[in-house]
């Protein structure tokens, strides 16, 4: 099997897309947020309530996550499919200028950027690393969540592209 048909055969698998967020301190003054797109993201356990996210290796999040337990995910609508595509970006720009037009607030227990008019939203602290091949799987106990816009459908991530669902 090669890389790209591994790639083509779970792009047939619909999943649903978050910004996980986290809030370096190390970085300037007042530290600095960084953001993730993430479809590889998924409930683990209730009790106690644990969800996992996967991020790539040797990249920015994951050398803040090695550090900084403390992070949040949310749950992003339909219409928040800029917010997506902004934050996956290869070769982009500042995460501070990422999020200067984005409406926000700053969770109170992660004191991560939690984004307005997100379906749900999440405050998580690394419970467990795992190591999968390119990626790290983050397990975090969740803290923290809230369902500020319940009403909204969810933005989904299949063959490649941003969808609704319909």
């Amino acid at each position: 099997m090669t890389a790209d048909e591994f790639r083509a055969a779970l792009a047939r698998l619909a999943a649903g897309v978050v910004l996980v967020t986290a809030h370096d301190p190390e970085e300037g003054p007042r530290g600095e947020d960084v953001g993730m797109t993430a479809t590889a993201f998924l409930s683990v356990s209730l009790d106690p309530p644990l969800v996992m996210v996967s991020v790539r290796n040797d990249s920015r999040m994951e050398d803040l996550l090695d550090r900084q337990p403390m992070w949040a995910v949310s749950l992003l609508s339909e219409s928040q499919r800029h917010i997506a595509g902004r934050f996956a970006m290869k070769g982009r720009v500042s995460d501070r200028l990422l999020f200067e037009d984005i409406a926000w607030e700053r969770g109170a227990i992660a004191g991560a950027p939690l984004v307005r008019g997100s379906l749900a939203v999440l405050e998580c602290r690394t419970e467990q690393r795992v190591s999968a091949g390119d990626h790290t799987l983050y397990i975090g106990r969740v803290l923290a969540a809230s369902t500020p816009s319940p009403e909204g459908s969810p933005l989904m991530y299949f063959r490649g592209r941003y969808r609704q669902l319909s």
